[in-house]
Parts: C-alpha cells; structure tokens; sequence
C-alpha cells in the first residue's frame, strides 16, 4: 500500500498540477469571452472530446492486462508485438474519429448543439483527434512503474495554453484565438507524451518494435481482441453520459448555460482525477495480484482503495458546498454565479462516481468487462432518461441531477457485480 500510496502521490502531484493549470486556462477564458463565447467554446471542447471518446478505444487496458503476465527476456517479442497491436489500434482510431468528428458535425451538429458559428470552431479544434494517440504512452509508461514521467509528461500543453490564453486576455483577443490556442497546445501535449513513450521503449530495449510481426497476435494472447472491443463498447456508452451532457444542455438551453454547466463540470473534473489516477496505479497491481491468484491481498486492496476514496469525496463535497460561491466570484466573475449550485450537485455526483473507480479497475483485472459493460449500459440509460426528462424543465440543473442518478445506479451494480464474481471463485 506505501508503494502504490508514493505512486498515486506522483501521479495526483503532476495531474493536479496538470488539472490545476488546465483549469486556469478554462477560467482565464471564460474571463476573456464571457459567458455567451465561452458556451461555444465549450460546446467545441464537449463535442470534439466526445467523438474522440466514443470514437476512440481504450487500447491501455488491454495492454496492462495482457502485458503484466509477461516477464523476462523469453516473452520480449510478444511483448514487442502487443505494443505494436496498441500503436496500429490509437492510430486508426485516431483518424477514424477526426473523420467522424468533421463529417457528423457538418451534416447533424443541430442536432448535439454544434450549429452555426460553432461548426468553424469544431473543424478547427477536431485538428487534436489526429494526434490523439494516448493507449500506447499510457500502457507503457504504467506496466513500468514510470508514474511520474505519466504525471508531468502531459502538463508542457497546459503551461503553454495558460501562459498563451493570459495573453489573449490581456491583449482582447476573441473567440477564433482562443480555439487556435486550444488547438495548437492540445497537440503539443499529445506529441511530447508520445515522445516520451517512444523513449522510453527505447530503455526498456525495444529498439525496433515498430517491424514486430502482428499476425498471429490475437491467437497468442486469448481474448485480446474481444477485449479491446469490449473496452470500446463500455468507454463508448459511458461517454454518451460523460461528454454529451454538456452538448445536451447546449441543445435544450443555449450557449449561455453550456457554458456555466460546463465551468461547474470542470470543478468537478478536477477531482475525478483522483479516481483516475488511483485507477491508474492499481490496475497493473491487481491484475498481477489475480493472475497469481492472490485472493485475499486482491480483496484487501481493493478495500483499502474504495474507503479511501469515499472519505475523500465525502470531503470535496463538504468543500465545495462552503466555499464554491467565492471562488467563482475570484475567478470568472459574477457573470458565472450560476455556476454555483450547479458545481455543487455536480460534486455530490463526481463523488459516488469516484467510489466505484476500484470497483470497475478490479473488475477489469478479473476478466468481468462484460459484466462491466451491462453496469455501465443501465446506469448510462437512467443518466439519458433522467437528463432528457429534467434539462427541458430545469435547465442545466437537470444534468447534474442526471449525474448523481447515473452515479447512485453505478455504484450499486459494480457493488453487486464484485460480490457475485468473488462468490463464484469461492
């Protein structure tokens, strides 16, 4: 526990760091636009996140899972030859999505919110799906243990659209700016990432990974296949709620309020990165602790991991709820006091959320995506139901309330799930 404790320090050092600046950036814009042009913004990050999402697969989670039973010099090539699988898997998807991302936003964007003056800024900033090659750098960087470089790699974009978005602000600059800078530094952070990755394959003596054979490696590693799809099925359900919600809210409302929805979202992204990170350092873990079959030191930190988590949203709850309403008068400004109780629902619902982050890790060790996946896919479809029935009556309020439903549904089925497969090894 020291030791996944000191690697979730790294990792929550450098993504808050990360989040803390990104979140910067997204408050020194809203300053800048104000609230109508940050809604567009909004409304482009939203989408163009959400197609690279739902688009995109989850490439890491297999590799960790297939790529933790291998060790020592005898399984070097199949381990080059899964990295391999990866890379061709984050560039296709990477391309598939910035075709999907232009060619749905140019025939239905009304329909998600994306219409009008929108639709140049979403062929502007789709630009990052291109580079957006992140299950490869993710694997790697995990199965070695190198959480730090993970941590900071992803922060030289942050820093750069911080420093470029204070400039815009003090020098007026308008809505296509800040798109182009969005652009621009989204990409940087993609490339030095991947970088490092390359690099450290390097170390790892993976000189020539790139010419490793891929036929035959679905055969090799049993279920690789079925795996990656599956990953891509529950990540693609999961966003609909996720991502589109900001969309949904642009779509019933109107830029205005996507874009108070959208600040009270990124206050509560900031601690969804706890989940994320914690996800991040016990899934090569636990994956190992099962294929050795370690049952009880598997169970154990699985605990160990849900209860701390749950203390801690139980805290940012109790925080947001008494200091959320200065912060945003500092930061934004009063145009975006409506933001208010929005963050504070949003946190109630980033909080059961995060407690199942163990849970759905743990799972995924276990070989219960599946399982996983018909969670995700209830809870998504209370989220839909819930957020289309409360949006057009109460306004962005009605997502948030859609959240701590989808959250609440989640919770209780990956609780269920886990005790069900534990009885049926016992």
């Amino acid at each position: 526990m020291r030791t996944r404790l000191v690697n979730i320090s790294h990792l929550l050092t450098g993504n808050l760091v990360g989040s803390v600046v990104g979140m910067l950036g997204f408050l020194v814009t809203a300053r800048a636009l104000g609230a109508t042009d940050y809604g567009v913004l909004a409304l482009t990050y939203s989408y163009t996140r959400a197609v690279g999402l739902i688009v995109g697969f989850q490439s890491w989670q297999p590799l960790i899972k297939y790529g933790a039973e291998l060790s020592g010099e005898e399984h070097l090539d199949d381990y080059r030859s899964l990295l391999k699988f990866g890379l061709v898997v984050d560039i296709s998807a990477a391309l598939l999505s910035y075709l999907v991302a232009i060619g749905f936003a140019l025939l239905f964007g009304p329909l998600v919110g994306i219409g009008g003056n929108t639709i140049e800024q979403v062929i502007i900033y789709s630009t990052v799906l291109l580079f957006q090659i992140n299950g490869l750098p993710t694997a790697v960087f995990r199965l070695a243990g190198r959480f730090r470089l993970l941590a900071y790699g992803s922060v030289v974009g942050g820093i750069a659209r911080l420093v470029l978005c204070a400039a815009g602000l003090l020098a007026g600059m308008g809505l296509l700016y800040f798109v182009i800078v969005w652009t621009l530094t989204q990409v940087l952070g993609s490339v030095v990432v991947l970088g490092m990755a390359l690099v450290e394959i390097r170390r790892q003596g993976m000189r020539r990974f790139i010419s490793a054979p891929l036929k035959g490696v679905t055969e090799r590693f049993k279920g690789l296949l079925s795996f990656t799809i599956g990953s891509n099925v529950e990540l693609t359900v999961r966003s609909s709620a996720s991502e589109f919600d900001t969309l949904l809210v642009g779509a019933f409302t109107d830029p205005a309020g996507a874009g108070l929805y959208h600040i009270a979202k990124r206050l509560g992204r900031l601690v969804v990165q706890i989940g994320v990170q914690v996800q991040a350092v016990l899934y090569p873990d636990v994956a190992r602790l099962w294929a050795q079959g370690d049952l009880a030191m598997f169970r154990r930190t699985v605990l160990q991991t849900e209860i701390m988590l749950a203390v801690f949203g139980l805290a940012m709850v109790v925080g947001t709820v008494l200091g959320i309403q200065p912060v945003l008068d500092w930061t934004v400004g009063k145009a975006f006091a409506g933001a208010g109780p929005l963050a504070m629902v949003q946190m109630m619902a980033v909080a059961i959320i995060m407690s199942g982050s163990a849970l759905r890790t743990a799972l995924f060790a276990m070989g219960r995506q599946l399982a996983v996946l018909k969670v995700v896919l209830v809870s998504t479809l209370m989220f839909h139901a819930t957020a289309l029935t409360m949006i057009p009556l109460i306004g962005a309020m009605g997502a948030n309330i859609a959240n701590v439903v989808m959250g609440i549904v989640g919770l209780i089925g990956l609780l269920r799930v886990y005790h069900s497969a534990f009885s049926a090894e016992s």
